[in-house]
């Protein structure tokens, strides 16, 4: 049985992080990093890296951006944070942290939406060994399907907006995100997703340039065929952003694990975890 620990690391002067450790019973064989997905905090990930810590025999870990959830240092109006620095920023810096800790062990990036799209901006990039991306994708309003383009298109033009302007904050909750968001983290992804280039408007602004050739990994993406969210066709454009890796796109369907219906958040919980074992097999 996996063995839980809590987890301080710096992101940033003044900016620390808070999350869990999985420990295996035995010695362990790799470490992985469990990137959440935007509004989602990284309890929720804790069935799925406990069993991802005993199957794998790895150290994992999961933990909350800056700002937000058990990393939340103040009043969400005051925060400054941004999507950028939650991608460029904290999940680099997890990384450094697992590959500083155990430096001897290969380390694996597993990210879930956000979490799994900014391993060429790691400041230690070329040591990741393996990247599985989940539901993860340059989302645009038009790679939704056509019946959840009204429900997208009013987030970001009218609800969105407008409550973030009102409240000085996105409240995630009353929209259906999770968690409450810092205002710079919606106003970014807002724009992103506004936008058929995604994050590149940004790259050597306010995101460091990338560096692609330093991952030259095995890239695994995983698509949720009824994910309304970051359906197949955008899981698809992942891949472009990773043009030095051998990249495998598979999709689990809910029929294939024996459920009603999957979701873009819901891939993840335990009653789900048919699908578990597919997101880690290898093509």
């Amino acid at each position: 049985m996996a063995k839980l620990q809590p987890v301080q690391f710096s992101s940033a002067p003044g900016v620390i992080l808070n999350g869990s450790l999985f420990l295996p019973e035995g010695p362990p064989r790799r470490t992985i990093a469990l990137n959440g997905a935007t509004g989602v905090p990284h309890g929720y990930y804790a069935r799925f890296a406990a069993w991802l810590c005993e199957r794998e025999q790895a150290v994992v870990m999961t933990y909350d951006y800056r700002d937000f959830g058990d990393s939340a240092g103040g009043s969400l109006r005051s925060s400054r944070a941004t999507m950028a620095q939650w991608g460029a920023g904290d999940q680099s810096a997890a990384a450094d942290f697992l590959l500083e800790t155990y430096p001897e062990l290969p380390f694996w990036v597993i990210g879930h939406s956000l979490g799994g799209l900014f391993v060429p901006f790691y400041a230690q990039a070329e040591k990741v060994q393996r990247v599985i991306a989940v539901a993860s994708g340059p989302a645009h309003w038009t790679r939704h399907p056509l019946k959840f383009l009204p429900t997208v298109l009013f987030f970001w033009w009218i609800a969105g907006p407008l409550s973030t302007v009102l409240l000085g904050y996105t409240p995630g909750r009353r929209l259906g995100l999770g968690f409450d968001l810092p205002k710079g983290v919606f106003w970014q992804w807002r724009r992103w997703c506004l936008s058929m280039g995604f994050y590149r408007a940004d790259w050597g602004g306010v995101l460091p340039q990338p560096r692609f050739e330093a991952v030259r990994c095995p890239v695994t993406l995983v698509s949720v065929s009824d994910d309304v969210m970051l359906p197949p066709k955008a899981v698809a454009q992942l891949q472009n952003f990773y043009p030095h890796a051998a990249v495998d796109h598979r999709t689990i369907t809910p029929k294939s694990i024996g459920a009603r219906q999957i979701g873009h958040i819901r891939v993840f919980s335990e009653r789900n975890a048919a699908a578990w074992p597919a997101i880690l097999a290898v093509g």
